[in-house]
């Protein structure tokens, strides 16, 4: 495996002094800590994040990596642009928005740039046998939610209902705006139907609901406004399928829609300290493979330029180069 070298920590303490890219004042930099923005607490981003803040607090001697809990994508790109932390987690279609200045960023573009293609994130449209909803048509008049403000969750399924012919603001009996683990508990009080949720697979508080006694998960299908969605706004959605027994309970195939996931800096993110990151993440790859299932999902073949859909940081661009990728 390869090592962080003396000169990469002199580069990245001299980083320190100029930047704000390791924290939120001048004291977080000084001691080199790198903030680093995941998700709710029932997702993926979060444990995976956890891991990675260790390897790299653990294998760049000086650095103390932590992990902000958010809202998720569009929350991470903006405190990004703001400069409130060094490195996020991200959908892809919410890094499309920031670097355009588009959607929850208007008016406020982000100088976001990958460094990793990760794992892929699946549209999970959750609910019970109880409610009766079958279909994304049959959650009309129910009582749903669509995610924590500033998910990308919320972003994905604001355009899933869209391309359904639903009216997010006028055609539910209730709109909520829980995390998944709230969802959940919400579901279980029977004070809600059913909620969207974009993760990894599997994730806990799925998990929690199909194992909850007198509970029949069910996962609805929603594969078929695929297209709409990539003619409204681009190619970044693909289908995918969750397999029957990824939770419990679960007894058929769901075929959803997915996204990538990607690492991002800001690109001005200094190259000595996007190298040490990416070498060190890559190298304990494996570590992060067992903090998650999906951090198996880290492979040089997922480095592509298209699943990345935002330009990628110099340096990253080269460390993929170097390792064989060939980013087409």
């Amino acid at each position: 495996m390869s090592k962080v070298t003396r000169r990469d920590l002199a580069t990245i303490a001299a980083a320190a002094a100029t930047t704000s890219l390791f924290g939120r004042d001048a004291r977080a930099q000084a001691t080199q800590q790198l903030a680093i923005a995941t998700g709710t607490t029932g997702g993926v981003y979060y444990p995976l994040g956890g891991g990675l803040a260790s390897l790299l607090s653990r294998h760049i001697p000086g650095m103390s990596a932590t992990v902000e809990v958010t809202g998720g994508s569009v929350a991470n790109n903006q405190l990004l642009g703001a400069s409130r932390v060094g490195l996020i987690f991200t959908q892809v279609d919410a890094s499309v928005d920031g670097i355009r200045g588009a959607g929850p960023f208007r008016g406020r573009a982000v100088p976001v740039r990958a460094v990793a293609v990760l794992y892929t994130n699946r549209m999970q449209v959750v609910t019970t046998a109880a409610t009766g909803i079958r279909t994304i048509g049959d959650m009309k008049g129910k009582r749903i939610s669509t995610g924590a403000p500033g998910s990308a969750t919320e972003l994905m399924a604001f355009r899933l209902i869209e391309a359904a012919g639903l009216d997010r603001d006028k055609d539910f009996r209730a709109r909520e705006r829980l995390s998944p683990a709230e969802s959940t508990n919400a579901i279980k009080d029977g004070k809600l139907d059913a909620y969207f949720f974009v993760s990894g697979i599997p994730t806990s508080a799925i998990t929690d609901l199909g194992a909850s006694p007198g509970v029949t998960l069910r996962l609805v299908d929603h594969d078929e406004f695929i297209p709409k969605i990539v003619e409204a706004h681009g190619p970044v959605y693909f289908p995918e399928v969750i397999p029957a027994g990824t939770y419990p309970g679960q007894t058929t195939d769901n075929k959803q829609m997915s996204v990538a996931n990607i690492l991002a800096m800001r690109e001005d993110a200094p190259a000595a300290l996007v190298e040490s990151i990416l070498r060190v993440a890559w190298d304990y790859r494996a570590d992060l493979a067992q903090v998650h299932a999906e951090g198996r999902g880290f492979t040089l073949e997922r480095q592509k330029t298209a699943a990345a859909g935002i330009p990628w940081h110099p340096t990253a661009e080269a460390f993929w180069r170097a390792r064989g990728a060939t980013l087409a």
